[in-house]
């Protein structure tokens, strides 16, 4: 799949180590700990669509990943349809300002539309404002602040 001159593809096991430095790279903007436990575990989900995952990655001419996107259909109460969570969006640093972050949003977006996901969502730190300049040129911002236990 391409969405402009970017091309979009599902994760591939070959993919593994590029993968995990997106995914780590992801993982310290957020300041954030995950153990390896968790990554090895996020990894298998992603790779074999488990539990409603779909991992993507955007690919240089050489095929190599150097953005991902990461999303979890989930059923609604609120709808007789799936949602789904964008749950992470990543794109290497020299990658970056060159349309990637949209054309992975644009994939996820099209991936929910063929599986009749009838609300797409994600969430950002408020001050992440780079990103944020995207987001709301692909999506309206919500009213609604996440509490976490």
């Amino acid at each position: 799949m391409s969405v402009g001159d970017i091309k979009i593809r599902p994760l591939k096991v070959s993919d593994r180590k590029a993968w995990e430095e997106l995914f780590h790279g992801y993982i310290n903007f957020y300041e954030a700990k995950v153990p390896d436990d968790v990554v090895a575990l996020t990894w298998e989900r992603l790779v074999n669509g488990a539990d409603g995952f779909l991992g993507l990655v955007a690919v240089d001419d050489h095929d190599r990943p150097i953005g991902l996107a990461h999303a979890v259909f989930h059923p609604s109460t609120w709808s007789p349809t799936a949602y789904c969570y964008l749950e992470d969006l990543f794109v290497g640093r020299e990658a970056r300002h060159h349309g990637t972050g949209r054309a992975l949003i644009e994939a996820v977006y099209k991936e929910a539309d063929k599986r009749g996901a009838t609300r797409t969502y994600w969430a950002t730190k408020e001050d992440n404002r780079t990103a944020r300049r995207l987001y709301d040129r692909v999506a309206s911002l919500s009213p609604f602040v996440q509490y976490r236990r």
